[in-house]
């Protein structure tokens, strides 16, 4: 008989790893999940404080908030304004921060805070609709003064980018001329560049960005210019020409609309303050998944009671993996074939000593009653019926004696599985009476040793923390389970056992 391939097994395990990885992969980076415990996340805490002076009527106050501004994400955004009406509105694709209140007077100050995560890629500024360069109406003689300089920068560019940079070095004033002259001021010459780039047939537009700096009050916005290059609009310094967005810059406001609007007062003023702080990466992850719709895909959408409990099923996977790993690579004998595994979970509840000190008094004491009832010659199913009652008494009368003596160490002894330390006694018992005790303490030992390997596995952080939040991850575990199914050759515990027929070869 032809033997089976094995090729569309080995393929089946081999896109099993895979869905797992890369269903992994995708968690971590679209729902920002890390890899690692402890992970921390730099998150700003920007805060705008508006005062004003009203004159004894209703109160209405707008206020520009970014919407996606360049290399950050908005995480949260609140208002402290008591008294007043709150609300966020997007009005043609500007955000607008609006405050309105009946009969005010006298001195008021607003509050809007706002959290902000950079984002570890920078997304393109691509607006929703194509914008297009404005008409500008210049009089003589700036008119003529326009056309020479802009006919300047055009002769030494060769694109939107280009043109926009050559026209703020002409501007500078160690290069301007007598045409720059008449036309630049301090007061317009951010308004004067949009003006002449519009002029010029490429769409240009005024900035705000805020210089993040930790712990800084009272800080002001600072202009920037922004071009449209046909595909996304890019940010320039106007001062030195220099183009994008620095990592420390914050663009608060993006296009013609006004930064502060207040209806029903006078003297009203904007300033900023910024504090940097560091929340956990996990933290951070679920709060952004919570807010982007995504959290059906996580375990945190779960009631806290049924996140406790896949916690700890969620590592048996592991456990099961260390016995197969034990006993078909290794060659370990056990007692059970998974009789490590659950003992292993009783050791993560108990801790690793209390729980060893517990499980072998508690398996000595019913070997020694076990003995009793094998010289009453019992039935099997009423020898194993008695033997669970006697483990349950033997159990509680360990956490009464621990609790007694002032130690939780027989308290947490109700952990271990009853029913499957009754059937480790029985085992035990009838190979004591079969193979002698030399075998029953080669198995003991082995069960032992695999369940405290297992448990230095499931209690270590880094697994816990991977097998709750990437879940996928067991796709990897069953798949290596699979491959170490297949394996035939010896264990290596029986390499000593082959070393005399090397040595005849």
């Amino acid at each position: 008989m032809k033997p089976r391939s094995r090729l569309p097994f080995y393929i089946g395990v081999f896109l099993l790893i895979a869905a797992g990885i890369s269903l992994a992969v995708w968690r971590h980076v679209e729902l920002g999940i890390p890899w690692l415990t402890g992970e921390q996340r730099p998150v700003w805490m920007i805060e705008a404080r508006i005062d004003f002076d009203a004159d004894n009527s209703a109160v209405q106050a707008s206020l520009n908030v970014p919407a996606d501004p360049p290399g950050f994400r908005i995480l949260m955004e609140q208002a402290a304004s008591p008294g007043y009406g709150f609300s966020i509105l997007d009005k043609s694709g500007n955000r607008t921060a609006e405050w309105t209140k009946r009969d005010v007077s006298g001195p008021q100050t607003l509050y809007f805070k706002a959290q902000f995560v950079p984002a570890e890629t920078v997304s393109k500024n691509i607006p929703s609709r194509e914008p297009s360069a404005r008409n500008v109406f210049w009089e003589e003689p700036q008119a003529t003064a326009v056309r020479e300089v802009l006919a300047q920068a055009s002769e030494r560019s060769s694109t939107p980018e280009s043109m926009t940079r050559e026209l703020i070095r002409l501007m500078q004033p160690d290069a301007r001329t007598q045409n720059t002259t008449l036309l630049v001021s301090e007061e317009n010459y951010l308004d004067l560049l949009v003006d002449m780039l519009n002029h010029s047939g490429i769409p240009a537009r005024t900035a705000d960005g805020l210089k993040l700096e930790d712990a800084r009050r009272r800080q002001s916005l600072k202009p920037f210019l922004q071009i449209y290059n046909g595909e996304q609009w890019l940010t320039f310094d106007p001062n030195t020409g220099e183009q994008g967005v620095p990592d420390s810059l914050l663009l608060w406001r993006q296009g013609s609309a006004s930064l502060l609007d207040v209806v029903g007062g006078d003297n009203s003023e904007v300033s900023f303050s910024m504090l940097r702080q560091t929340v956990p990466a996990l933290q951070l992850a679920t709060m952004e998944v919570d807010s982007n719709g995504l959290g059906f895909l996580s375990f945190y959408a779960l009631p806290i009671e049924e996140q406790s409990m896949f916690r700890m099923l969620l590592l048996l996977p592991l456990g099961a993996l260390m016995v197969a790993f034990m006993r078909i690579v290794i060659g370990i004998r056990t007692s059970g074939t998974f009789m490590p595994v659950l003992i292993a979970v009783a050791f993560v509840q108990t801790t690793l000593v209390p729980g060893l000190i517990a499980f072998l008094s508690v398996v000595s004491i019913g070997l020694m009653m076990r003995g009793y009832l094998s010289s009453l010659n019992l039935l099997l199913v009423s020898r194993i019926s008695a033997l669970i009652i006697l483990v349950i008494f033997i159990t509680a009368g360990l956490s009464i004696f621990g609790y007694q003596m002032g130690f939780n160490t027989g308290m947490t002894v109700t952990f271990f599985p009853m029913v499957i330390i009754a059937w480790t006694i029985e085992r035990m018992s009838i190979l004591w009476e079969e193979e002698g005790a030399h075998e029953v303490i080669v198995q003991g030992a082995g069960s032992m040793f695999v369940a405290i390997c297992a448990y230095l596995l499931m209690s270590a952080p880094l697994a816990g923390h991977l097998t709750f939040n990437f879940p996928e991850l067991h796709f990897v575990i069953l798949g290596l389970i699979l491959l170490m199914g297949q394996y035939t050759g010896y264990k290596l515990s029986e390499l000593k056992r082959f070393t005399p027929m090397k040595a005849y070869d």
